[in-house]
């Protein structure tokens, strides 16, 4: 492997010490402002629930009606079953009377009679006084139906006024519905009036994800807690997916590795875990902003790149409005950022055309186009760091290093040699593998990624 040490096995150490002691970085609170449809879908919303509550209102007093109209049936229900004892007992009565005119008539018959019709008399009697018990009886059946009827009466008075108080306490609870969602459209048409002049003075919205969005992103992603999770983004044509097959060691178009092309193929993330078992990590390649219909500072939370664990912001010419949005917003979210420009191979190639190399003149001095090479390197780095340097001081973010990378010499290197025209490909690496183990609670590595 030459006289780069191998750090395979030692990244597979460092990533395995930190995997049980994984704590997220806590998400810098932001105020949360709403856009012109969520506004429109809070007003919405609030009327919808001031029409089911009135809704409901009415379907209670409805159901109030129709129980004091049952309860009203049942009274007179009532009423009508105690007229019919009343007069069930006005009958008995009267055959009582007409039982005791009769026994009357047969203690005449008897006294005039025979020791026989004393006894048939005696026999009517008692027949008489039965059928008193049974009329005593019917009167006592009737009072206690009367007295029913009355109870539940009560009762359906009392369900009656129940309905009431339940109709009142939901138009009560509607009319604060209705009050509630005036004060939802003010503070949205409040809201909505800010944004409008926050917007006029060219100040950018910042918006904090909230939970719910938090793990929609973790799912799209398919997070899986003991990974650490790399997202490569930049805008298109940049190099983002050979750059990923390059850090997991592969060449492109070989099996396994993300398409490339000089047309941008990815128009949403690609997934791809680490071939190496000792290397738990997964690789995103993130859509190039210059495919997709999304403003500069809205690309950032759209990719949901606020749940990676750290992030490479790829670069092949310049700095774009793009990268300083995601940058910034890295910062935010207390997420590791590297910025990285690639293809620096073939730019220092392009240096050299212009400093007077031609490739196709076999008869060109080796020394003379090494001190060539040597010289188009050193300005090409010079040029990159400086023009680096200004665009993060105009976007006023803090200065940080920029790392100039060829993906063949990156190639050479995860897979153990060590190529003699490296730049950054090796601090790369390591500072990848540092920053990330002390994000998670461990000690940074001093070793290198072969």
């Amino acid at each position: 492997m030459g006289p780069v040490a191998s750090v395979l096995p030692v990244l597979g150490f460092g990533f395995s010490s930190m995997l049980g002691s994984r704590t997220p970085a806590p998400n810098v609170t932001m105020q949360v402002l709403a856009n012109r449809p969520q506004e429109e879908a809070a007003i919405r919303e609030a009327q919808q629930r001031a029409q089911e509550a009135r809704e409901l209102a009415e379907h209670i007093r409805q159901e109030a009606r129709e129980e004091r109209q049952y309860a009203r049936q049942r009274l007179e229900a009532a009423e009508e079953a105690s007229r019919r004892a009343r007069e069930e007992a006005h009958r008995v009565i009267t055959e009582m009377l007409e039982a005791e005119k009769g026994a009357s008539r047969a203690r005449a018959e008897a006294e005039a009679a025979a020791q026989g019709a004393r006894a048939d008399a005696t026999r009517l009697a008692e027949q008489a006084m039965q059928e008193c018990e049974r009329a005593r009886e019917m009167q006592e059946q009737a009072r206690k139906a009367e007295e029913d009827a009355k109870e539940e009466a009560k009762k359906a008075k009392k369900t009656a006024k129940k309905e009431r108080q339940k109709a009142d306490a939901a138009r009560a609870e509607a009319e604060k519905a209705a009050k509630t969602a005036r004060e939802e459209v003010k503070l949205a048409m409040s809201a909505k009036e800010e944004i409008k002049k926050r917007w006029k003075e060219g100040i950018q919205p910042v918006v904090t994800p909230t939970v719910t969005e938090l793990e929609a992103a973790k799912r799209r992603v398919q997070y899986k807690e003991g990974l650490l999770h790399f997202a490569v983004a930049g805008v298109a044509g940049s190099g983002k997916s050979s750059l990923i097959n390059a850090f997991r060691g592969l060449r492109n178009k070989e099996a396994g590795a993300a398409a490339t092309g000089v047309i941008e193929t990815t128009r949403a993330f690609d997934r791809y875990p680490d071939p190496n078992p000792q290397h738990p990590l997964v690789w995103y390649d993130i859509p190039g902003a210059g495919t997709l219909k999304i403003p500069d500072w809205q690309y950032f939370n759209a990719q949901g790149l606020y749940v990676f664990d750290c992030i490479i912001v790829l670069f092949d010419n310049r700095v774009t409005m793009t990268d300083i949005a995601i940058l910034r917003n890295c910062a935010r979210f207390n997420i590791p950022a590297f910025i990285v420009r690639s293809k620096a191979d073939q730019h220092i190639r392009n240096v050299m055309k212009e400093m007077g190399y031609n490739s196709d003149n076999e008869n060109s001095d080796p020394g003379s186009r090494e001190r060539l090479y040597q010289e188009a390197r050193q300005h090409f780095i010079e040029e990159t760091r400086k023009n680096v340097k200004s665009n993060l001081e105009n976007a006023n973010l803090m200065g940080r290093r920029v790392y100039i990378v060829s993906n063949d010499m990156l190639l050479s290197i995860i897979n153990g040699d060590a190529p003699r025209k490296a730049i950054d490909e090796m601090e790369l690496l390591r500072d990848i593998v540092n920053e990330t183990l002390a994000r998670r609670g461990g000690a940074p590595e001093k070793s290198t990624w072969s």
